[in-house]
């Protein structure tokens, strides 16, 4: 898979359209769950007069979107539910914000994708939130360790998960290096 580079002030990558269409399912699937999170905050009558959209004080259940939205303080717990409350919405908002970003830069049908620098730093965003749920999905914990193949979770579903998770590391490798030049 050859990766972005710059061209022209863009970074720039052409995509497959099967890799468009992983790209876009994958993304959109963290865009799901950050949904589902931001539904399961409490009804807050000031929210309707004020606009401050709060959260649930207790971390998400899912380990996946724990590591999206990790504690805001380790050592107090209290102090770490009442900055959730505050500014998960906003994490959520802004991890929404750059999925959008990715998803509205994908050429449908696969083709060339041409990337401002604003536009780049979603991209990593949102790349980033991917792997790092799936990370979780397959247990990884370390990017240079590769996991244990003969894993029953890691033949089918899970080989795809895993090819998947590669391919993203690699496509964000690239776009970071190619911001660095």
């Amino acid at each position: 898979m050859p990766g972005f580079r710059r061209r022209r002030g863009k970074l720039v990558v052409t995509l497959e359209p099967a890799e468009v269409q992983v790209l876009a399912d994958v993304v959109d699937q963290v865009r799901q769950l950050l949904a589902q999170r931001r539904a399961e905050a409490p009804s807050d009558p000031l929210d309707a007069i004020t606009g401050i959209q709060t959260a649930p004080s207790t971390a998400p259940a899912d380990p996946a979107l724990g590591r999206l939205l990790p504690a805001f303080h380790r050592e107090d717990d209290e102090l770490a539910a009442g900055l959730r409350v505050l500014y998960e919405p906003e994490l959520i908002t802004a991890k929404d914000r750059a999925a959008v970003a990715l998803l509205d830069s994908l050429p449908h049908g696969g083709g060339t994708v041409r990337l401002s620098e604003d536009t780049a730093q979603a991209w990593l965003t949102s790349l980033n939130d991917v792997r790092l749920a799936l990370g979780v999905r397959l247990d990884i914990t370390d990017d240079e360790a590769e996991p244990d193949l003969d894993r029953p979770d890691l033949h089918g579903t899970g080989a795809a998960m895993y090819n998947v998770y590669r391919w993203l590391s690699a496509l964000q490798d690239s776009l970071v290096v190619a911001l660095m030049h």
